[in-house]
């Protein structure tokens, strides 16, 4: 067993999940404003060391993503934020990607950037503590997307991206999302994100990255926001686990799934029936932002100093999703709070 495929058992092993609470600036301006939260440096440190020092963080959460400003954070102790992360056994991570700029081609869709200069932040992130990374690459559904164009380039950066992170001792989070948004049936969902995994998994071979030190972060197979037909979480954990058989190589140790907009319970309904019917060999588990902050947040937003009650409410979310993660979770657990 190699060091990089330690830590990505370490991160996914036992029901543990991923906290993503790598939003940039602007986007936790956002969930911020759209709870009349001031976002100022402090408020966005209050809030995220609220979560990281939560009880659930020692038994749910095996890594945490974060945003370059949190890496650099010092909590009210003076401990810095990886440090106090790295206290509950947990691992900090760190978004690389610098964000995504219309591609050049194709004017409708997305290139993620950030290949320049990575492999001198990558040393320096590791040098702040950071064991662990995500890249984002986004991917349009319609009749014509994802484009040849658009599978081919994003996969590519995200290939050159996990080859530079391994290079600096770390593990890449690959994330290919086929976004939510459209009318499309889960079967499109489904033909498209097959396209787009095996074309990543062509480029990661290309790039020589050992597949047992990565982690896959993909979309479950969905039906779009806007499509008629909607779907049980029963055909979607089988359509999700059938992709996933079919395109993600076996060395591949894990998958932690985005919530991609589905709200706190659909995200978790849906993973722990894919975990009652896994059949992969693949661990199969959870890398969560809103879903397992948002309910904290509206909380917090009441009274940003009641530390103890925004830890509850995310103490509970993160518990939930554990149990999914396991296959173990029940609606009625949901009001046992």
């Amino acid at each position: 067993m190699t060091e990089l495929n330690k830590i990505a058992l370490q991160i996914l092993s036992n029901g543990k999940g991923i906290l993503a609470a790598d939003e940039s600036t602007a986007t936790m301006t956002k969930r911020l404003d759209s709870v009349k939260v001031h976002s100022d440096e402090n408020n966005r440190l209050l809030f995220r060391q609220t979560l990281f020092s939560s009880s659930s963080m020692s038994k749910c959460i095996g890594g945490v993503i974060l945003y370059d400003e949190t890496i650099r954070q010092k909590t009210s102790n003076g401990k810095t934020i990886p440090e106090l992360i790295n206290s509950s056994g947990s691992l900090a991570g760190i978004k690389v990607d610098t964000g995504t700029k219309i591609l050049a081609g194709s004017k409708e869709e997305k290139i993620t950037e950030g290949l320049d200069g990575l492999r001198e932040r990558l040393n320096d992130y590791y040098e702040l503590g950071a064991r662990f990374t995500k890249w984002r690459g986004v991917f349009l559904i319609s009749e014509d997307y994802p484009s040849h164009l658009s599978i081919n380039a994003n996969s590519h950066a995200l290939a050159r991206y996990a080859a530079l992170v391994q290079e600096a001792g770390m593990v890449p989070i690959i994330e290919p999302e086929v976004l939510m948004d459209g009318n499309h049936t889960a079967k499109d969902c489904m033909n498209k994100t097959s396209k787009v995994i095996k074309k990543c998994y062509e480029e990661l071979d290309l790039n020589k990255v050992d597949l047992t030190g990565t982690i896959l972060k993909p979309n479950m197979i969905l039906p779009g926001a806007d499509c008629s037909e909607q779907i049980s979480n029963e055909e979607i954990a089988e359509l999700t686990l059938e992709c996933l058989k079919k395109n993600v190589p076996s060395e591949v140790p894990g998958i932690a799934f985005l919530s991609g907009g589905q709200n706190e319970i659909e995200a978790t309904a849906n993973l722990n029936e894919i975990n009652k019917k896994n059949n992969t060999g693949f661990i199969m588990t959870y890398s969560y932002g809103r879903a397992l902050q948002q309910s904290a947040l509206k909380f917090w937003s009441k009274d940003i100093n009641n530390i103890i009650g925004t830890q509850e409410i995310f103490d509970h979310r993160a518990k939930m999703c554990t149990l999914a993660a396991q296959g173990k979770w029940s609606k009625n657990l949901e009001n046992k709070k």
